[in-house]
């Protein structure tokens, strides 16, 4: 099984995909990092140069990679990841999908000084954030399995919450997310 975490840019699906995968005891893939990789540059300086179109058709290509590739990896994808019919899809379809929601009040108390956020360097990011959230929020919803709201908790409360609700679901042996890989 893969599980993917959707979510606007600054909800912690990087940090708590590590986590996740860390205590399921499984891979952990990061679509953004693979695809600065494959680049050769960061996301930010790809989209100054090629637009956000050309980063998207990479994205798209990448993620279907990533989700063909079988089972026991913890993927975090980018926040504009489901912007696309055929990423929403393949995510859906291939993975147990977690929406970490965010308020765009929230995550902008964690990103205001992230300079590598090329989407949000703008004259007023949290309204960027608020524009972005009411496009979005229904399309991670769309995608998602589960929602997890991340507010204020640890990432060990997340990383907990989204082992009991793969739990619930059947997707984990009861109990045993901490001890056994997915």
């Amino acid at each position: 099984m893969i599980i993917a975490l959707v979510g606007m840019p600054g909800s912690g699906k990087s940090t708590v995909g590590r986590h996740l995968a860390r205590r399921l005891r499984v891979g952990f893939v990061d679509s953004d990092h693979m695809i600065e990789e494959r680049l050769g540059c960061s996301i930010r300086e790809f989209f100054a140069l090629s637009g956000e179109e050309a980063f998207r058709d990479l994205e798209q290509s990448v993620l279907d990679e990533l989700t063909s590739r079988g089972t026991g990896t913890v993927l975090s994808t980018g926040g504009g990841s489901v912007l696309r019919a055929a990423n929403r899809q393949h995510l859906r379809h291939r993975c147990q999908v977690i929406y970490l929601r965010s308020s765009p009040e929230e995550i902008f108390r964690r990103v205001r000084h992230d300079k590598n956020r090329p989407l949000l360097q703008v004259d007023d990011p949290l309204q960027r954030l608020r524009d972005l959230y009411l496009v979005r929020d229904p399309l991670y919803r769309e995608t998602a399995h589960f929602v997890i709201d991340t507010g204020r908790p640890s990432v060990s409360t997340l990383v907990n919450m989204i082992c009991m609700q793969l739990e619930l679901a059947g997707h984990l042996p009861a109990g045993d997310s901490d001890r056994h890989g997915v």
